[in-house]
């Protein structure tokens, strides 16, 4: 069975929604303004495409990396090199861009579910809130890697819903905290 981990820019109230400056959202950027760069801070993201064979986005995030990521060779080499699944109903194969490697459409998460079941290693599910909140209700997500930043942003898309369900036990595996504030938090889910 494949690891799906959860990877996200996360504030201290729990919104991922826009952070490195993605249109609509009016604290977009909130990860880069008024946060001193730390590259040690960042270490994970490298470690990441090392450890993961397969990426998982939900269409919103695909729409948003597809233009930009492909021209990225050096700061995502790992990422553009696996194979990419997009969980969407609505995403046409018309809708795939052509320069970023295989790229399936996945249309449920029991299609997910099914992809966890395959051989390979781990799958890393960026960006993509909607997505993760609904791969957390289910029970799909075996482990986080958040980055928490020192910031209160209110409103916004938060990474966990709101969901009326079971407590669910995370086990801290990895942590560390920067200069600048920001906290790495890895946590296996406890099934």
């Amino acid at each position: 069975m494949r690891t799906l981990i959860s990877t996200s820019f996360v504030s201290l109230d729990g919104v991922v929604e826009a952070p490195g400056g993605e249109p609509g959202y009016r604290n977009a950027g909130w990860t880069f303004k008024d946060v001193d760069f730390e590259p040690a801070a960042y270490a994970i993201k490298g470690a990441e495409q090392e450890e993961a064979t397969a990426l998982l986005l939900g269409r919103v995030s695909y729409e948003a990396f597809a233009p930009v990521w492909p021209g990225m060779t050096v700061e995502f080499a790992g990422y553009n090199a696996m194979p990419k699944y997009v969980v969407s109903t609505t995403l046409t194969e018309a809708g795939l861009v052509d320069n970023w490697g295989e790229t399936t459409i996945l249309r449920s998460l029991d299609e997910v579910a099914a992809l966890k079941e395959t051989e390979g290693g781990p799958i890393i599910v960026n960006g993509s809130a909607t997505l993760n909140r609904a791969l957390a209700d289910a029970g799909l997500i075996d482990r986080y890697h958040l980055l928490v930043f020192p910031v209160l942003l209110g409103a916004g898309k938060r990474l966990f819903s709101e969901t009326d369900k079971d407590k669910q036990n995370l086990k801290l595996v990895e942590s560390e905290t920067y200069g600048n504030g920001i906290q790495k938090l890895v946590y296996d889910v406890v099934h």
